[in-house]
């Protein structure tokens, strides 16, 4: 939010340097983020001086361009080439000397210097008004008055707006602050306690002079939904002029960024950020059935704003109406058909309150970030909707004439009273850490504008200003009390004390995440953050579209969705590494996904996500390079699900859109973890050379698992274990998944552990669907030594099950 200084000083009559009221600002929780000169001329007309054309004749060499003698009142004339059609001999001009840097309407700013034009000399240059910022005339040179002075500095006949421009971060809970008057009475607050002033007061805008001349324009107004908009008050004007606003008005709202595009129009917004009441015109012409109805329309109402788009309406969008057609997005943005036009002569002029999540929930939708939606956002006081409306009819019959024609309708069906709050002064101490006099206390809530209703010597009772929306309990009054008082006079304690908390089931969440982090990072894996918005072009390619969560305000095709995956993020990293020559990349992520849900609004699941791509090792002069491959990330995969624990895995053929071949793993009937090589032409589409194999753990389904899991100790083995290898030929639809569960099933707890060791593959030798698995088998018995014979025969009735079942072949 942007405070312009002479604006403020309107309303307080103070002289202290713009940094010192930056530093009271921030201290007091208005941080000024940063602040600048402005002024209405860029430049200032900075080395500008006024010459005198002592003679003029054609250039030799250019029919366009003349020649010209200017007297500089500083010695010899000097020659200047100039190309305006009017330039004359005897004129009185405005020059920009060599060295001057000029700042043009449009474009950049640049500099004058010496030069040759088509052969000849030129020593500066004679200035239209668009060339140094005072005008859009471009039609020729300035030529001034004939008393003006020869030598003079342009800057002393032109007047110059300088100010100071605080850029302000304003907080959400500041709606006391979002307007010139609001900053002024916290500064004024800030300035008494420190003692910078004294007898000071904040002066308001005069509405004693507001008086309905005429009863000729009445508006009856309705109200179908008073909890969205508590108050609506109106006054009709009739009889004005559309016209431009005075420099002093125009200076005002540039300086804080704001456009002026017409006297009306520019009173609304300079009581909005005068008062912080947003205020708006409509045309009274427009107004049919000479009634305004605030109400809700039905879903995919067409609506056309002022931006000339049109916009179909939610059911939820609380609408400013006439007897036939909507007018207006309340608090939010205008309708064309209703706004001020240029021909408008009669108006009628609106001043409310609206609901404050409703109103966020229609500009968020509608993506309208207004200035007037911010403050109803942020709590605008329904109390002063009234003052605001009549200081802007007063400013209107000021600039734009007319005449007030109605009395000032109001509907204020429940009036928000100042709450009462309990304030101890020990509880001021004991949260500041310091002591605060009572003197003190009541002397800033005074200063605050909160009045006490009842006091004692432990405690007081204050009436909190409807304008501090935030401020309802105690806390809150206190917070008041510490800005103004300055956080940066409590003295930091030498000491902390603090409680431990319980171990949860989040602390033991986080061990895990950790275990797992160190586990990979150990491994060679680094650890990547990506952003949870990403495009929705991307699941496009590969996921449906249905249960994307879609993002309204997005400011970018390319982030206009939440994340339903973590592989989009994961290919957009590695293609980022590969472009700077990074191609050799083991990485992981945790992070959240977003789709939408059947019974809630929204589902949120936590995903760690592992990418491996390039080689397994850099180029060196031992071993020869060797690319990553599956089996190198089912490796991790299988280790890291052993890390943390997690047993009675079930192995099965991965199906999915984005991957060529995989596994999928589950653990009691729940997926944990799908993993495989990434589809080609999903990896190309990012530009990305090379193989990347893909491993995604549903991590909510791993804390689930682990929630009730005990670490238990067991001896070492007593007793030798006895092991098998066996190739086996197959076909390549079989996974090694299928010969686990036929293995595990037979070999029940004698089959401590199994092995896929090698995988061979050749269409010549053993032909185009067969494939040859060599598996490794250890057995191994807590009571016993197993024999030879034991082991045998569970193999034997292993292989015979799987020449019946999966057509396997022993090799």
């Amino acid at each position: 939010m942007k405070i312009s200084y002479n604006w403020l000083k309107d309303y307080l009559k103070i002289d202290i340097e713009a940094d010192k009221v930056a530093q009271v600002l921030t201290d007091i929780g208005l941080e000024v983020e940063s602040y600048q000169s402005f002024q209405n001329i860029k430049g200032g007309l900075e080395g500008l001086i006024v010459g005198y054309v002592e003679e003029k004749w054609k250039h030799p060499d250019a029919d366009r361009l003349n020649l010209t003698k200017v007297n500089l009142g500083n010695g010899e004339p000097v020659q200047i080439v100039c190309g305006a059609p009017n330039v004359a001999a005897g004129q009185k001009v405005v020059v920009a000397t060599s060295g001057t840097t000029i700042y043009p309407l449009e474009g950049e700013p640049f500099t004058i210097g010496k030069r040759k034009v088509r052969g000849q000399e030129s020593n500066g240059m004679i200035c239209a008004e668009d060339e140094i910022g005072l005008g859009t005339d471009h039609d020729g040179i300035i030529v001034l008055p004939e008393d003006v002075e020869v030598g003079k500095p342009v800057k002393e006949i032109f007047e110059i707006y300088d100010d100071t421009v605080f850029e302000i971060g304003l907080t959400p809970n500041r709606s006391d602050a979002t307007c010139h008057i609001g900053v002024a009475k916290d500064l004024l607050a800030a300035l008494k306690h420190n003692k910078m002033v004294e007898d000071l007061s904040v002066q308001m805008p005069d509405f004693s002079e507001f008086l309905v001349d005429n009863q000729n324009s009445p508006i009856e107004i309705e109200i179908e939904d008073a909890s969205a908009c508590p108050r609506y008050a109106g006054v009709s004007i009739s009889g004005i002029e559309i016209k431009e606003s005075p420099d002093w008005m125009k200076n005002k709202l540039e300086a804080i960024g704001v456009r002026p595009i017409n006297n009306i129009v520019d009173i609304t917004n300079f009581v909005l950020h005068e008062m912080g009441q947003p205020l708006h015109a409509f045309d009274l012409d427009e107004i049919k059935g000479g009634k305004v109805i605030v109400k809700k329309l039905e879903s995919g109402t067409k609506f056309t704003t002022l931006d000339e788009i049109e916009r179909e309406l939610s059911d939820k969008d609380l609408m400013i109406c006439n007897t036939e057609a909507p007018m207006c997005i309340a608090g939010v943005f205008g309708g064309i058909q209703s706004g001020v036009k240029d021909t408008t002569q009669n108006i009628f002029l609106e001043s409310a309150c609206f609901e404050a999540i409703g109103l966020r929930k229609t500009s968020q939708y509608h993506n309208l970030r207004t200035d007037a939606a911010m403050r109803f956002e942020k709590g605008v006081d329904p109390n002063g909707c009234v003052d605001a409306l009549k200081r802007a009819a007063l400013l209107i019959k000021e600039l734009a004439g007319g005449k007030i024609s109605s009395n000032i309708v109001d509907f204020y069906p429940e009036k928000v009273e100042k709450q009462e709050v309990k304030v101890r002064y020990s509880q001021v101490n004991r949260l500041a850490g310091v002591e605060i006099s009572k003197e003190a206390v009541d002397a800033i809530l005074e200063n605050l504008e909160m009045q006490w209703t009842k006091k004692s010597p432990s405690e007081t009772i204050v009436k909190v200003p409807t304008n501090k929306v935030d401020v309802l309990r105690e806390i809150d009054v206190i917070e008041e009390i510490l800005r103004i008082y300055g956080f940066n006079n409590i003295p930091i304690p030498t000491t902390v004390v603090g409680a431990l908390s319980y171990e949860g089931d989040s602390d033991k969440g986080f061990k895990v995440k950790n275990i797992v982090a160190d586990f990979l990072s150990d491994r060679g894996y680094n650890e990547m953050m990506n952003n949870s918005i990403t495009q929705s072009a991307y699941n496009e390619k590969v996921f449906p579209e249905e249960n994307t969560v879609k993002i309204l305000n997005s400011l970018t095709s390319e982030l206009d969705t939440m994340r339903k995956n973590m592989l989009f993020s994961g290919l957009e990293s590695i293609a980022y590494n590969q472009n700077r020559k990074n191609n050799n990349l083991k990485l992981y992520e945790f992070g959240t996904v977003y789709e939408l849900g059947k019974d809630t609004d929204f589902l949120e699941n936590e995903r760690l996500a592992i990418f491996v791509t390039g080689t397994k090792t850099e180029e060196n002069w031992q071993a020869a390079v060797a690319k990553s491959n599956f089996y190198d990330l089912k490796e991790i995969v299988n280790n890291l699900i052993k890390r943390i624990g997690i047993e009675d895995i079930k192995a099965t053929e991965l199906e999915s859109n984005a991957h060529s071949f995989g596994m999928t793993y589950k653990s009691k009937g729940q997926t944990i973890a799908d993993f495989g090589l990434l589809d080609s032409k999903l990896v190309k589409g990012f530009d990305i050379d090379g193989e990347v194999y893909n491993a995604i753990f549903n991590w909510n389904t791993i804390e689930r698992i682990l929630k009730n899991k005990r670490t238990t100790f067991v001896p070492l083995p007593k007793y030798p274990s006895i092991k098998r290898d066996v190739a086996l030929m197959l076909d390549k639809k079989v996974a090694f998944g299928e010969i686990e569960a036929i293995a595990r099933k037979i070999g029940k707890k004698l089959l401590t552990e199994m092995n896929l060791f090698d995988v061979y593959m050749d269409d010549d030798k053993l032909g185009k669907d067969k494939k040859s698995y060599a598996v490794s088998f250890t057995f191994l018995d807590d009571s016993k030594t197993l024999t030879k014979k034991e082991v045998d025969k569970v193999m034997s009735k292993m292989i015979y099950q799987f020449e019946q079942n999966l057509g396997a072949v022993q090799k």
